[in-house]
């Protein structure tokens, strides 16, 4: 019972001097907040400016609280279960202002993962609570997927009403994902003007910068002035998903610049933009392919990139919030090529789909398969009188296929930015082919101890020592060079890789490891 209470009054204590640190280190901070404040207030003084607005300082309470805050996402968790069930229930009610109530409480996005989770009839009664303007939120944050579900979900009309509220390629991507009979069908009753531009943008392929830019945007001709062009962006800004760039344009609308939207509120009235733009402008072609753009918008930490003609006519832009799709695409599509499967296929592709994705990719595994197999076959009457070759030979191809797809991952990654260049980088190969020897050194030994005290033979410790780092740096050079060279024949080095990898660590390994076994024959038997 002492020692109870004992143990109580030092945690009392110890919580008691946790608080006393805590604020101990707030008073210190805000000493130092005072100090430094009063510095930058005198500076301002002596310099003529004006000092920060009281809403634009720093709260340092909440600011050393949110420091200290160690919530685990359990809570979160647990609320977005709680949120999902919510929905569903006030849909099952079907109170109206309910569902407003609920959908103003969220981000578009946050709404969007609860609606994903529904089935289609609670879908089909969300659509009847919610207003167009909602409808096109939904649609715009909404993945792929999700997207379809609600679309043939609709009406016709409905489905018109939807698309004049959103931007333009983000009904590209819907109808682009549409049966053809109902896209031609939708694509008849829009506004002449947009169906143009709709029909245009289907022309480029989906992953080209073509297919995921939007014309909704803001151009200026060179000689307006900076009074006339804040004018205009307040009459069209509310009709374009970015205002941050204006793109400047001569007589012949031909793309010569950029303006930043600080740069063109800071200047004078009367500045002509001309004068104020950056003609520096990084560009791209509509065909241009989607992951070459997601790298020149991370190259040049742009906001848009505008995309022009062959005659440097702006036709479009294409905005980060884009380039993070594109992103999270290509992530996507690389890791499930890494493991021999297409990217369109999830968890819910229905099983005769599947089948039809994966048994290629198994039948070209199954004809390397038989490589390995009339490689083994050549040494049978070795393994025949050493048995324990059987049993031991799958270690050294099994390592130098993960130590392949190592290399692989690697170069898979640095091609994917565009930050390899053979020529120039030649000496990663000599580096790949010296880890080989390190590593195979370090695991070979490893392994040719335990092999040799368990089967009693020094010698076939040493085989497997020796065999072992010949196939590491197998592995090397062929990690290296097969998604390099892939790459040079416009292959994907995701897709294709792993196959000629795997293929060269198993023929060459058991080549190498009972190669060596019949040099050393007598001595095993």
């Amino acid at each position: 019972m002492a020692e109870n209470q004992n143990s109580n009054s030092n945690a009392v204590n110890a919580l008691e001097e946790a608080k006393k640190v805590e604020r101990r280190e707030r008073e210190k901070l805000e000493r130092e907040y005072a100090e430094r404040e009063q510095i930058e207030n005198t500076e301002n003084e002596e310099n003529g400016r004006n000092e920060l607005p009281e809403e634009s300082r720093p709260n340092l309470n909440e600011l050393f609280e949110s420091v200290s805050n160690t919530d685990s996402g359990e809570k979160e968790e647990e609320k977005e279960e709680e949120d999902s069930d919510e929905l569903e229930h006030l849909i099952d009610e079907g109170n109206q202002q309910d569902i407003d109530d609920y959908y103003e409480d969220m981000q578009p996005a946050d709404f969007a993962e609860e609606v994903d989770d529904l089935d289609d009839e609670d879908i089909k009664k969300l659509q009847d609570l919610l207003d167009i303007d909602q409808l096109a939120e939904l649609m715009e944050e909404a993945d792929d997927d999700l997207r379809q579900r609600i679309a043939r979900l609709l009406k016709d009309e409905v489905l018109l009403k939807i698309f004049e509220k959103m931007s333009k390629d983000d009904i590209v991507d819907i109808l682009g994902d549409m049966e053809t009979g109902r896209r031609k069908r939708i694509l008849n009753q829009m506004k002449s003007g947009d169906r143009r531009i709709i029909h245009t943008l289907l022309q480029y392929p989906d992953d080209s910068a073509g297919g995921i830019m939007t014309t909704e945007y803001i151009a200026l001709r060179e000689d307006r002035t900076c009074a006339e062009a804040l004018d205009i962006i307040r009459d069209i800004g509310p009709k374009t998903e970015v205002i941050e760039e204006i793109f400047i344009t001569d007589e012949h609308r031909k793309l010569v610049g950029y303006v930043d939207l600080r740069d063109l509120l800071s200047a004078p009235r009367n500045t002509k933009l001309r004068e104020i733009m950056d003609d520096q402008v990084v560009s791209v072609e509509p065909e241009t392919d989607q992951e070459e753009v997601a790298q020149i918008v991370s190259k040049y930490d742009l906001q848009a990139v505008p995309v022009v003609s062959k005659k440097a006519m702006i036709l479009g832009i294409i905005t980060v919030d884009d380039i993070i799709d594109v992103l999270q695409e290509e992530h996507d599509e690389d890791i499930a090529h890494l493991g021999g499967v297409s990217a369109e296929e999830g968890m819910d592709t229905k099983w005769i789909d599947s089948v039809r994705l994966r048994l290629p990719w198994l039948v070209i595994n199954l004809l390397t398969a038989f490589l390995a197999s009339f490689t083994v076959k050549i040494f049978e009457g070795t393994i025949a009188k050493a048995v324990a070759l059987s049993a031991t030979m799958t270690i050294v191809s099994g390592m130098g296929g993960n130590a392949g797809t190592q290399t692989m991952s690697i170069l898979v990654r640095e091609l994917a930015s565009g930050s390899l260049n053979f020529k120039e980088d030649w000496r990663a190969l000599m580096k790949e082919i010296l880890l080989g020897v390190v590593d195979g050194a370090a695991i070979g030994l490893i392994t040719g101890v335990v092999v040799a005290i368990f089967y009693g033979n020094v010698y076939l410790g040493l085989i497997i020592f020796l065999a072992m780092i010949g196939n590491l740096v197998v592995a090397g050079i062929f990690g290296f060079v097969v998604p390099v060279v892939l790459d040079h024949f416009k292959i994907d080095p995701a897709l294709a890789s792993s196959i000629f990898v795997t293929t060269a660590t198993d023929v060459l390994g058991f080549f190498i490891f009972l190669g060596l076994a019949s040099l050393f024959l007598a001595k095993l038997i």
